[in-house]
């Protein structure tokens, strides 16, 4: 009796987590060195992600009902799992990054905002610049017009300062 109570508690903990939860991602991180897992969990740390390696069924039952519902599928062989609680695509990127010298550690799927991708959606997700850098884009291409019509303006004005002494050196020739 007490092992289904423990088994509870993780998958309470688990659903708890997913509450909050903007996004989860799901990897295989088999073949890690001790120092790239260290350092992998760091990263996702410093970032406000919560990684961690749970036991798939103990994942399965927390999932039942909640939009990363679409994970069940993929719960097959080690698995670890990202929950991030801020910008849906920090934790994918930063496995990203990491893959790239780690090339053992592979996506499995993800669930972002409620619609599930599978490993290669993953990698095209990783790939999404963060939250505030496609803001500060956005933004950066808001001034960029209006910028270059204050230039405009500004040039108009000025010419119409100078306007009549060129309608004199016209009419003097």
């Amino acid at each position: 009796m007490a092992n289904v109570e423990q088994k509870q508690v993780v998958i309470n903990e688990i659903k708890e987590k997913l509450e909050k939860a903007t996004s989860a991602v799901l990897v295989d991180a088999r073949g890690l060195t001790v120092a790239q897992d260290t350092d992998l969990r760091k990263q996702l740390r410093e970032a406000g992600v919560d990684y961690k390696v749970y036991k798939n069924t103990m994942m399965s039952f927390a999932v039942d009902g909640t939009q990363f519902e679409g994970l069940k599928e993929y719960f097959a062989g080690p698995s670890a799992i990202a929950i991030c609680y801020e910008d849906p695509t920090t934790a994918a990127g930063i496995i990203n990054k990491f893959r790239k010298n780690a090339k053992v550690l592979e996506f499995k799927a993800g669930v972002i905002e409620g619609t599930c991708y599978d490993a290669d959606g993953m990698v095209a997700v990783a790939d999404i610049p963060p939250r505030d850098v496609l803001l500060s884009k956005l933004l950066g291409s808001f001034k960029s017009p209006m910028g270059s019509f204050a230039r405009v303006i500004q040039a108009i004005a000025d010419k119409d300062g100078e306007a009549p002494a060129e309608a004199e050196a016209p009419a003097e020739a």
